[in-house]
């Protein structure tokens, strides 16, 4: 599904709040070889390139540009540059972390406001994470359950899905350890990139030209 083969490109970048885990879900889809051990250095910039399968027929690649994370507590802004150059953006972010899905709007308003390109296709990927922040509780204590207490990632998942839905974004629920789980957003991102072209309609547009002029002759 991922390989080095080079094909169309697409230009692509991963932005979201610091330590959403950006870097580790990129080593993943391209390399699979992350796991919960592996060490992660906080990205500066870097640059991934993966040759996808959209099914149909020929493979497109995806340039994907890593953006170091931004840090929360003020108004999230993108550096300049990064307006300019992508076909698409992936915006990350963490369900345990609720600032960091508000995060996501800043970064979408920017790009709103900044892209040169009418339609750049953005989606919204929440990073389950296996390692949450905290950590379980013991086989010997069972942790106090009220029924009207709602799941805080469900709720934030809930609130994701419905501004997604508002701005007519993707919404993708993965996991950086489970590589199955990150191919269908990069596909249909990649697919969104590269539309198919229809090629009937100026075979068809030239014959009735032909037919205009012999008629008018």
């Amino acid at each position: 599904m991922l390989t080095a083969k080079i094909g169309k490109v697409g230009k692509v970048l991963i932005c979201g709040a610091k330590g959403v885990g950006k870097t580790a879900l990129l080593e993943q889809l391209i390399y699979g070889n992350i796991t919960l051990e592996t060490e992660i250095h906080p990205t500066i910039e870097d640059i991934y390139v993966a040759s996808v399968d959209t099914g149909r027929g020929n493979r497109e690649t995806l340039r994907i540009y890593d953006s170091a994370g931004l840090f929360q507590g003020s108004k999230a802004q993108l550096p300049r540059h990064y307006f300019y150059f992508p076909d698409g953006y992936v915006l990350v972010y963490d369900p345990t972390d609720p600032q960091s899905l508000d995060m996501l709007a800043d970064i979408k308003m920017d790009i709103d406001k900044n892209k040169e390109k009418k339609e750049v296709p953005i989606i919204v990927l929440a990073n389950m994470r296996s390692k949450r922040k905290d950590s379980p509780p013991s086989p010997t204590q069972q942790p106090p359950q009220s029924n009207n207490q709602a799941d805080p990632v469900e709720l934030i998942l809930n609130r994701a899905n419905a501004w997604c839905s508002r701005c007519n974004i993707k919404h993708y629920t993965v996991n950086a350890m489970e590589r199955p789980s990150l191919y269908d957003p990069f596909i249909n991102l990649c697919a969104r990139l590269h539309p198919p072209q229809t090629k009937s309609t100026f075979p068809q547009l030239r014959q009735v030209m032909q037919k205009t002029q012999k008629t008018e002759g």
